[in-house]
């Protein structure tokens, strides 16, 4: 039976998708939260002895879709669990309905505001919402965001992690390359950070469209954002670049590590992060596979994050 539900300490997050979709919804949501309600009729056998048994609310019910849900405790930002959802949808090219039960869809712009406030991430970059005052201190790098509902507001662990990994690797002029770029924080940081020309793209219109409304507020005028579908698009009009960024998800950095070394000098870095770390050692043999060696791993909240360097052969 179709129900919603709407318990007094609790956010719900519904997806709705296709009966045949179901199996990679369910990979996706897990990612966020590992119990997670199902809802599916496809199996109900309406010609066993049963049948007048059932309600017959779900003898109606819709076989051919599904609806996964995930709950969130109240006080808990229920933006970026939206946003990292919906961006995996879309590099997975996952046709997919995505609900908040329990929050009004027109507040959905503004209400997760009360939950994002400047956040420290490494030794120098302070992620700082558009809205928010902040008292700056010396040496900090302030990175203004309003990521609307892009991912990528610096509080999830796959953001932050890659954040550490520029702080402490990118270098002045360094050429940076951002595939899946969400809200564009990334490029950013790695643009505030020295960078030079930095590139970031995303298969979502609406991500890029944001993240070059972040690049303009921030007034990083070296950071170029486009739609691509992974390295498909990217602009190699200046060469290989130093620094790669890819906070995707497992089964696309397997499935870019054929490609990527192409798009990096060989003195070149990557930073492979959106791992759940029972997928991580995976990730590395592929990397290893296609010329990468890792020389660092940070793990956090069961998310993994790897830098990698190119093979010298």
């Amino acid at each position: 039976m179709e129900k919603d539900y709407d318990f007094k300490d609790w956010t719900q997050i519904k997806v709705t998708a296709k009966t045949e979709l179901l199996d990679n919804v369910t990979a996706v949501m897990s990612m966020v939260d590992s119990n997670l309600m199902i809802e599916d009729f496809s199996d109900i056998d309406l010609k066993t002895c049963y049948g007048d048994l059932i309600d017959e609310s779900i003898l109606n019910a819709d076989k051919t879709v599904v609806s996964v849900s995930l709950f969130l405790p109240i006080e808990k930002s229920y933006t970026d669990c939206i946003a990292f959802i919906k961006d995996r949808f879309s590099a997975e090219n996952i046709d997919a309905r995505v609900e908040v039960i329990g929050v009004n869809e027109e507040d959905w712009a503004n209400s997760w505001k009360a939950y994002y406030h400047p956040i420290r991430i490494g030794e120098r970059i302070v992620i700082v919402p558009m809205w928010e005052d902040y008292a700056e201190q010396d040496g900090d790098i302030i990175v203004r965001m309003d990521p609307g509902m892009a991912f990528g507001t610096g509080t999830h662990e796959t953001t932050k992690l890659v954040i550490a990994f520029l702080e402490k690797y990118v270098k002045d002029a360094d050429r940076v390359l951002d595939v899946g770029c969400g809200s564009g924080i990334l490029a950013i940081c790695a643009s505030k950070l020295g960078a030079g020309e930095c590139f970031a793209c995303d298969i979502d219109p609406i991500a890029v469209r944001v993240a070059r409304e972040n690049v303009e507020q921030s007034g990083q005028k070296n950071v170029h954002c486009e739609v691509s579908d992974l390295l498909r698009d990217v602009d190699m009009s200046g060469g290989q670049y130093d620094v790669i960024t890819a906070n995707i998800v497992a089964d696309i950095i397997i499935r870019m590590a054929p490609d990527v070394g192409a798009y990096l000098k060989d003195d070149g870095i990557l930073f492979a992060s959106g791992i759940i770390v029972e997928r991580a050692e995976e990730v590395i043999e592929s990397l290893n596979k296609n010329g990468f060696d890792v020389v660092e791993r940070i793990d956090d909240n069961g998310w993994c994050a790897l830098a990698l360097k190119k093979s010298v052969k």
